[in-house]
């Protein structure tokens, strides 16, 4: 089983960017789907884009081309790129695979005047 640590999160203003990173304990090139999800206060987990083995992506209609999922196989890295944020984002933000396993940590997303 990988092991997924997320970072990138913190506090932006609406309409910023971040870019959120998903470090794996070993190779995740033959990892099927991958994923990042999220979690609001009082809400439930859901996804917020996919990616598989061969870099085909889907995205949760929430995005509205405003996220990108890129998975780098040689860095054993995954990446959320978020532009024009909204405060309806705010969220902790988690990666996993899909259907995901263990849950890690996350790592918090505020979008805030």
């Amino acid at each position: 089983q990988v092991h997924l640590v997320e970072s990138g999160g913190g506090l932006v203003q609406p309409g910023g960017s971040l870019r959120l990173s998903c470090a794996a304990s070993r190779s995740i090139s033959s990892i099927n789907i991958m994923g990042w999800y999220r979690q609001a206060l009082g809400k439930q987990r859901e996804v917020v884009a996919v990616i598989t083995s061969g870099g085909t992506s889907n995205y949760a209609d929430f995005t509205k081309g405003r996220f990108t999922i890129v998975k780098d196989n040689a860095e054993n890295t995954m990446y959320l790129q978020m532009n024009s944020l909204k405060p309806e984002d705010t969220a902790v933000y988690y990666c996993n695979e899909f259907p995901p396993n263990v849950w890690g940590q996350g790592t918090q997303v505020t979008v805030s005047s």
